[in-house]
């Protein structure tokens, strides 16, 4: 007998999920440029509602005004200094917080003396808030980029702590028993099974570090620094300089973003075995 060719009915067919089409008709510049509609909507409110005159744009200037403080601070060379004087110092204490975060993150998490007597410190030690640590740092280490550097790190410190120990801790167990159930050696159940199993918790943790680091970073330049972005926002507020201010809350904004989007590029790769529901959303 001859076999005839079954025909496929559209309840066969598979269709094309609606998100795997949002995703291919929204590239990367496409969502990019999605993203900017929001603040760039209400700077252009803003604008139209000074040029009206609404407002008198005294204390918050149109973005006009502080298009022009950015323009002339970039053309004297002045923002660049301040942009890069941050990125150093920012860059210098999530280095020594992160990786401090990450080295007693795992310790506490696996050695569970060492986590009843570390943990409860570090707790209370994270409640303390960051500006309580600039006299102590200033007695310490004086009013150069040491303190600075050493705020950032405590800031940075504690989100990659947390989020490391939190990872360890919540390992499902069942993983665990499958390695030692193939009689994986310690090093091959860390590699295998442990590290995937925390790397993209710890990449959160990172990212939320880098954050704080930004953050910090205002405060560690609030020690006497004669350059940097927390500088010029002082500088804008001790002359009365609205537009100055905006234009250094700008900066942060996009050197922060910036800054974030480099680190999510960099460890990205090594979370692209993941297969989550993020794209089908």
């Amino acid at each position: 007998m001859s076999s005839s060719p079954v025909a496929l009915t559209p309840a066969d067919e598979q269709p094309v999920p609606a998100a795997s089409r949002r995703s291919a008709f929204l590239g990367g510049g496409a969502r990019a440029a999605l993203g900017l509609l929001l603040p760039l909507g209400l700077a252009l409110g803003w604008e139209i509602a000074v040029a009206a005159g609404l407002s008198s744009g005294r204390l918050l200037p149109p973005p006009s005004r502080i298009a022009a403080a950015l323009w002339a601070l970039a053309a004297s060379g002045e923002l660049w200094m301040h942009v890069e004087a941050t990125l150093i110092r920012v860059g210098l204490g999530f280095a020594f917080g992160a990786s401090a975060g990450i080295l007693a993150g795992a310790l506490t998490a696996t050695l569970p003396p060492l986590r009843w007597l570390v943990d409860p410190s570090l707790q209370a030690l994270r409640a303390v808030p960051s500006l309580a640590w600039v006299p102590l740092f200033i007695l310490w280490f004086g009013i150069l980029e040491t303190p600075k550097v050493a705020l950032i790190a405590v800031g940075v410190f504690f989100p990659v702590y947390i989020g490391v120990a939190g990872a360890i801790a919540s390992v499902d167990r069942k993983l665990v028993e499958v390695g030692r159930i193939f009689r994986l050696s310690r090093w091959a159940l860390v590699r295998r099974i442990l590290l995937p199993a925390v790397l993209p918790a710890t990449l959160t943790a990172l990212r939320t570090g880098l954050g704080l680091g930004f953050l910090f970073v205002v405060a560690a330049e609030l020690m006497g620094a004669s350059e940097g972005l927390g500088y010029l926002l002082l500088d804008g507020q001790q002359f009365s300089k609205p537009d100055q201010i905006l234009a250094a809350i700008i900066s942060f904004a996009v050197v922060g973003k910036a800054a974030d989007a480099a680190l999510v590029a960099l460890t990205n790769p090594l979370v692209r075995w993941q297969d989550t529901a993020r794209e089908t959303l």
